[in-house]
């Protein structure tokens, strides 16, 4: 297998073909006439394509290449920063990258590639504006409390901004709305089996039905709390540095907020999280990191759920 190695961008897209030690270089512009053109390079029996996940602008020509059936793979790009860091490249052109996107293809074989369903991709939009509309809520409505402290306050200020932080109120309840209704239409048992967790309530349930694209995308649960972000860094080496063990935060803010309160109910009404946390407390741990092991014994209890196509039974979890 010849592996193709593209780094996107929004205008354009370099490629690198592989065959045995010799890289070819080509650029194309990001489009359906670039589409085109580099289709004509490509053999279905033979090439494997390599790509990161580079924002948005990815998902045209992938979706392209996959309806041409041309085998494909779409990486986090932290996992190409890291393969090259351990090559010891220094060098940062497009072409260069194109050509460890390649190499990282043929000496690790990622995965398969599968496109997100329509609904999937409607769900992603509204949760990235969802989250836009509260931050956008909670900016207006400190700054409203700041102006308060001032000795002036004019009228058209303060009548303006909670006029915004209304028309936001209002955009958060009609966008959740909407995304509860695909998530029924698509999801209804599943979200059903998350819900009923004692803890657990309808926002995060929908949630985390989104980001694991109806818990499809992930072969277990620790991949799914590292993708969040609450799987927990071990800071350790050798005699000397013993570190604290700290989440790694390179998941998503809003879900782990989300988590983190839904712990604090699961341990006032959630048997298995309830001992857990009861547990952790009793040996010393801070209760900020007894309430993250809370957090973290909630995904697994959802994953199991969604999975197993179950209910919440007290006795089983």
């Amino acid at each position: 297998m010849n592996y193709v190695g593209i780094d996107i961008s929004k205008e354009s897209f370099d490629v690198v073909v592989r065959k045995e030690e010799k890289y070819n270089h080509h650029k194309f512009s990001n489009d359906r006439s670039g589409f085109k053109q580099f289709l004509k390079l490509l053999d279905k029996e033979v090439h494997w394509c390599v790509m990161e996940a580079s924002g948005p602008y990815y998902q045209k020509l992938a979706g392209y290449l996959q309806a041409n059936d041309i085998k494909l793979s779409v990486v986090n790009p932290l996992v190409i920063r890291r393969f090259c860091q351990m090559r010891l490249v220094k060098a940062k052109t497009d072409k260069k990258d194109a050509m460890m996107i390649a190499e990282y293809g043929k000496t690790e074989k990622p995965k398969a590639w599968r496109a997100d369903e329509r609904y999937l991709l409607e769900l992603k939009q509204m949760q990235a504006y969802l989250e836009q509309l509260n931050k956008s809520r909670t900016g207006f409505i400190r700054q409203l409390e700041a102006f308060k402290q001032s000795p002036v306050m004019t009228k058209e200020v303060k009548n303006g901004i909670a006029k915004m932080i209304k028309t936001c109120e209002k955009q958060i309840l009609e966008v959740e709305q909407k995304m509860e209704e695909i998530i029924r239409n698509n999801h209804q048992e599943m979200f059903d089996q998350v819900k009923s967790i004692p803890g657990v309530g309808k926002k995060t349930s929908l949630m985390l039905v989104v980001i694991s694209g109806g818990f499809t995308k992930f072969q277990n649960a620790k991949q799914l709390s590292s993708y969040v972000g609450l799987s927990p860094r071990i800071f350790e080496s050798g005699s000397s540095v013993k570190g604290k063990v700290r989440i790694c935060k390179m998941g998503m803010s809003r879900v782990r907020a989300m988590l983190y309160v839904c712990a604090w109910s699961a341990i006032k009404c959630n048997k298995a999280c309830k001992e857990l946390y009861d547990r952790l407390v009793d040996k010393g741990k801070a209760k900020q990191l007894a309430l993250i092991a809370v957090a973290n014994k909630l995904l697994k209890q959802a994953f199991a759920l969604a999975t197993k196509g179950e209910f919440y039974k007290t006795e089983i979890i």
